[in-house]
């Protein structure tokens, strides 16, 4: 790839969140803004984890929060961060029993010490989609996403030293009325946390998952929510993940429809890398129909391998059928799962139908997993050097783009 082509490609990662603010992503959908931002200071700062120690994930949390509510009437009032504390909420609360979304994104600090939130636009997007899914309160992206810098700002001194470690941020939207009418709810919270977590995988090892592939669970449907982030999509899957364990799996390879398509990998998407019927090699991940969560990672990946230009790229329908067969003739390299806890997950065995199906993934390098991996790494802790922008200098909080 020219030089200049990888310039603008750096350019495009490493464009601070304070210069993106002034561009044409703004939406004018909410009365809330970060001007606005209220900050109080914890008085009472919690202990650090211990750096020596492994971080478990979502077990520890920063010494503040975001907090921002909304009625009917009054709309938006002013964000504010605060320290980090309990919520108080009605028994009849709406988000204890229908209404709530969350998100999931994390913010890395560089071997520089700045720290980059990376592609948080995608979860904006995806969260406003939710929003509007669940007839909770529309909001303004750009704002919301500049006070979610400012909070990381505030506590950026629990981002993890680590380049394998990370702080997670979790956004949540909940309605908030006290009433048990299934209806739109009047009144919603907004808050925001944070929690440094370790890596998904101890060290440089990128250990295998086996997976539970039976069509009689389904995690999705076509008409249904699928594709949003929401609490009900999660939930109901955990009896099912203690079903993979009971018989020798880590995780559930969700299948839908007649057909069993290849849906998602337990809360992953999912990738095959093969040599495809037509004999080129092929990246296929299944199609955003509706069923499928559209991940950060996921469209991250599929971007990476577009400028690649090295093997053809590919979002349609996958079928266990299709799957048998290219075992059966040796055309399959690699299958793995991506998310934003994990970011790449290699797959070596699915359970189908009384079958114990072997997957190659790890007898191919698994070279691909690794190059994602390092690609990704790249782009989320290191500040390439002479790139011309600000947004390498130290203490600032970022937001990281790959290639589009």
């Amino acid at each position: 790839m020219a030089a200049a082509a990888l310039g603008q490609i750096w350019a495009r990662k490493l464009l601070p969140v304070s210069w993106l603010l002034c561009g044409p992503r703004r939406y004018a959908s909410s009365n809330f803004k970060a001007a606005d931002l209220q900050l109080e200071i914890t008085r009472e700062p919690h202990e650090k984890p211990d750096p020596s120690k492994p971080l478990a994930f979502g077990k520890n949390f920063t010494d503040h929060m975001l907090m921002v509510e909304w009625t009917e009437k009054k709309g938006w009032g002013q964000p504010r961060i605060q320290p980090f504390q309990n919520l108080m909420l009605h028994p009849a609360c709406s988000g204890l029993h229908y209404s709530l979304l969350f998100e999931g994104m994390k913010a890395f600090k560089g071997s520089d010490q700045q720290v980059r939130l990376f592609r948080p636009w995608l979860n904006m997007d995806r969260m406003l989609r939710s929003a509007l899914r669940l007839c909770l309160p529309s909001f303004d992206k750009v704002e919301l996403l500049e006070c979610i810098r400012r909070l990381v700002e505030v506590d950026k001194d629990w981002v993890p030293d680590d380049t394998n470690a990370s702080l997670y941020v979790r956004p949540v939207i909940i309605g908030n009325e006290p009433s048990l009418g299934v209806a739109r709810s009047s009144q919603a919270l907004l808050f925001v946390i944070l929690c440094p977590v370790g890596p998904y995988f101890p060290g440089d090892a990128v250990d295998p998952v086996s997976l539970l592939a039976d069509p009689t669970f389904i995690r999705a449907w076509v008409g249904g929510v699928g594709d949003y982030k929401v609490g009900g999509n999660y939930g109901p899957t955990v009896l099912v993940q203690e079903e993979a364990k009971k018989r020798g799996c880590e995780q559930v390879l969700w299948l839908y429809g007649p057909d069993h398509q290849l849906t998602e990998v337990g809360t992953m998407n999912i990738f095959i890398y093969w040599t495809y019927e037509d004999g080129v090699l092929e990246l296929v991940t299944p199609s955003l129909d509706g069923i499928i969560l559209p991940g950060v990672v996921r469209q991250s990946l599929l971007d990476l391998a577009r400028t690649w230009g090295e093997f053809r790229v590919v979002e349609r329908k996958i079928t266990m059928k299709e799957l048998l067969r290219a075992l059966d003739e040796g055309r399959v390299r690699e299958v793995f799962g991506s998310g934003t806890a994990c970011q790449v997950c290699p797959v070596h065995r699915i359970v189908y139908q009384g079958k114990h199906l072997h997957i190659p993934t790890m007898e191919n390098g698994p070279e691909l997993i690794h190059r994602f991996l390092k690609e990704l790494r790249a782009i989320q802790v290191r500040c390439p050097p002479g790139n011309g922008l600000d947004g390498c200098s130290p203490g600032k909080v970022t937001s990281r783009e790959p290639p589009s």
